[in-house]
């Protein structure tokens, strides 16, 4: 397990960007299941970090991939959200926004990390920032300025272009 915190923290000395393999990682979800990068091979996945279950912005961002669901599921996409709080908060605010994709628990902020998202200095929260993995474990674009009103329609776009093999 050492080792792979260290794998982990390495590539977030280095600064994450777009070409780069993507890192592994292995996350408790809403329900307590062990939700693993691999489990996902050969599909895009949307990893989007956000501050705090069930706050104006985060809700937002949430409600804006729900609705726009079946466009993710058409392209083969897996949307999985990630904050600090944990598997009770991430339940419920799934359960009251019916919310069709996991939350992942990253309480320690160590997925945060590794993904060069970070967190909130002296709040602890994650700051709202998003990578999009490939169908080949490459990251295809790290989102550092994200804006929960548009964001579905920029990762949208961004998917079907990767898809399209126009990116």
């Amino acid at each position: 397990m050492r080792i792979f915190l260290l794998i982990l923290t390495s590539f977030a000395l280095l600064g994450l960007k777009a070409g780069d393999v993507a890192p592994p990682f292995a996350a408790k979800n809403q329900d307590g299941k062990l939700i693993q990068l691999s489990d996902f091979k050969g599909k895009p996945v949307l990893l989007y970090f956000y501050p705090k279950d069930d706050t104006p912005g985060c809700t937002r961002e949430a409600r804006g991939f729900r609705d726009e669901f079946a466009r993710f599921k058409a392209l083969g996409a897996v949307i999985l959200g990630v904050s600090g709080q944990d598997e009770k908060s991430h339940q419920q605010f799934r359960a009251k926004y019916q919310l069709p994709f996991d939350l992942l628990v990253d309480g320690d902020g160590q997925l945060a990390k590794a993904y060069d998202t970070g967190t909130m200095f002296l709040l602890g929260l994650h700051k709202r920032k998003s990578v999009l993995i490939g169908r080949d474990g490459k990251v295809v674009h790290f989102y550092d300025d994200v804006n929960p009103a548009t964001h579905t329609h920029d990762v949208l776009r961004d998917l079907e272009a990767e898809s399209n093999g126009t990116r």
